[in-house]
């Protein structure tokens, strides 16, 4: 009878022991799956606000690749808060996933490379332009030469070649808090390659790299670019639309070519000029925005590098 006793009290030490044990196991997960659900929430938010551009604004100009922009520090930062809460520091990490976030940064520095190349083909055409105002008194012919409209450069850049990544790794993740970061990692590769296609596109007025890209993201199962992607896709490929300040400047460099013919510049001259200025502006602003990302990513991986360099000594 003692005997069945002590077995008796023994099972029901293992069970309770058991309940314990899968208890804080659930409330752990129950924890990890709120703490990516309000990751989610921020990410989503900040990805809609794209559909709301600033008063006298729109989706395909300047301003607004601009915000589009500012998304990747402030989802990043974002992705690292999501990291402290779960309190899952990147030594942690396995392998796989550190690899991961790496080629994500690669990627970011060969996209950052690809809207340089996109902004110097309007640069030229912007230098074309001011050479065409200046020649508008004195050499009226060679002034309509240089007003060519500003055309769409097709990219034979492999977009889908240059962010393509090995399949699979999510069969292997080695705890919970790792498929956490996995999924979150997928959702900050989502919308960071979705604003390089959009940017791309609109500025290369192509729909192709934006429609590559679409490809290479649709695996990531990303339920947070529904709304904005789909607005986008209409304005983009549906519509045709382009880059609002280059309709506005072939639109006026079109009517000062006209007005060169009929002798009646200074009114079209003036409204060129004012066109030209603000396209500079709007254009010296993205530039610097681009060159300040590149920097920052740069400083983020090499810092990443280190930490993992050190980790392996």
């Amino acid at each position: 009878m003692v005997l069945l006793v002590q077995r008796l009290s023994k099972l029901y030490h293992k069970l309770e022991n058991h309940y314990h044990h899968h208890h804080h196991h659930q409330a752990e997960v129950d924890a990890l799956s709120a703490s990516l659900q309000a990751f989610r929430s921020d990410v989503s938010n900040c990805v809609n606000q794209l559909l709301h551009p600033k008063p006298g604004s729109e989706i395909l100009s300047f301003s607004w690749i601009q915000r589009c922009f500012e998304l990747l520090p402030v989802i990043n930062k974002a992705f690292l808060k999501l990291v402290g809460d779960i309190d899952y520091p990147l030594s942690f990490w396995d392998v796989a996933s550190l690899d991961e976030y790496l080629n994500y940064g690669l990627h970011l520095l060969e996209l950052l490379n690809c809207v340089t190349a996109s902004l110097s083909h309007l640069a030229q055409a912007r230098l074309s332009f001011a050479h065409a105002l200046n020649l508008v008194e004195s050499s009226p012919s060679t002034a309509i030469e240089h007003l060519k409209a500003i055309q769409s450069q097709s990219s034979s850049k492999d977009l889908k070649g240059l962010v393509r990544n090995k399949e699979g790794g999510e069969g292997k993740l080695s705890s919970c808090k790792e498929r956490v970061v996995h999924e979150a990692l997928m959702e900050v590769k989502s919308v960071g390659l979705w604003v390089f296609g959009v940017v791309l596109a609109t500025l290369s007025g192509e729909t192709k790299p934006y429609l590559e890209i679409k490809q290479v993201i649709v695996r990531f199962n990303s339920a947070l670019l529904i709304d904005v992607d789909s607005c986008v896709f209409e304005v983009m490929v549906e519509k045709g639309e382009t880059l609002k300040e280059v309709k506005e400047l072939n639109s006026a460099a079109n009517s000062l070519a006209s007005a060169i013919l009929s002798g009646k510049t200074s009114d079209a001259a003036m409204d060129f000029g004012g066109k030209l200025g603000v396209f500079e502006k709007e254009m010296d602003a993205l530039e610097k925005q681009v060159d300040a990302l590149f920097s920052s990513v740069l400083a983020a991986r090499n810092e990443l590098l280190n930490g993992v360099w050190q980790r392996k000594q």
